[in-house]
């Protein structure tokens, strides 16, 4: 059965919506029987587009953030939104910021949860936009808007046919390297990008992100960068310069507009070569 997902399923930060169509597009310029390595699976919409659109492809899915394990309990997680849900609709106004007596309920329900909790769901629906917590203590700090998503959330056939596994991106990448038939799926948190909900969020210093970049020298790839971590204009001056050849050298970039505010904007970037 053929599942259509144009978005994750669950929120996360830094998934790829936006890129689908060009990702789609680019991806006829690879085989489709090839193995796809998702190195840093995320919220796994690129493995999911890639199973999709191959299904004889074999995908491996990095789920270093425990990403299924969010998709393993959404209906957990339903049941808990569908009671908030109940308390937000005692506000007026929707979008507006929720009184303290209702945030306190709101409080008191989630107080009662046992066992998971889905924290970037729950703060997606209550917190400002695309603003995140991941524990019930910095959750109740935070200012409760009347946001709660009005229908449930649906997860069936996400991450169908697609093998999951969880390392660090470099053991992954030393696994299947030397296969003559692999493309890898390499994107890393943005540099000077907020990675708060990520499970390292200290993991990604300027040398890592440069590290990341091994594992596009020879191989069939696409990566996914923004114009705010200036990596492809450090590597053509280091290029023009002499130092080093860009990593980046013979392959096809794609930008996309993103626009945070009505003022501000920033290019994402994908960079592929089959």
């Amino acid at each position: 059965m053929k599942y259509n997902y144009v978005q994750s399923p669950l929120p996360f930060q830094g998934q790829k919506r936006r890129f689908l169509k060009p990702f789609k597009q680019a991806l006829n310029e690879f085989p489709a029987d090839a193995i796809y390595v998702d190195l840093f699976g995320g919220s796994g919409l690129l493995s999911h587009t890639v199973k999709q659109m191959y299904p004889d492809s074999t995908v491996i899915y990095n789920d270093f953030d425990n990403y299924s394990n969010r998709i393993d309990n959404v209906a957990k997680t339903n049941t808990l939104l569908s009671d908030i849900r109940l308390i937000c609709a005692k506000s007026d106004e929707r979008k507006e910021r929720l009184p303290d007596h209702l945030k306190s309920e709101v409080i008191d329900r989630i107080s009662k949860e046992e066992g998971f909790v889905d924290w970037v769901t729950i703060s997606s629906s209550l917190l400002f936009s695309m603003k995140y917590v991941t524990s019930f203590e910095q959750l109740k700090k935070e200012t409760f808007y009347n946001k709660v998503r009005l229908s449930n959330y649906t997860a069936e056939g996400y991450l169908e046919g697609v093998l999951r596994t969880k390392k660090d991106y470099r053991d992954l990448f030393q696994d299947y390297k030397n296969n003559s038939n692999v493309v890898f799926l390499v994107d890393p948190p943005y540099l000077s990008t907020d990675c708060t909900t990520y499970s390292r969020p200290d993991y990604w210093k300027l040398s890592d992100y440069l590290n990341v970049l091994k594992t596009i020298e020879d191989t069939s790839y696409f990566y996914f960068t923004s114009n705010k971590s200036q990596i492809i204009e450090l590597c053509e001056w280091m290029q023009t310069r002499g130092y080093c050849m860009s990593p980046f050298d013979g392959g096809t970039t794609v930008s996309v507009n993103t626009s945070l505010t009505y003022n501000a904007s920033y290019e994402d970037i994908m960079i592929y070569k089959a």
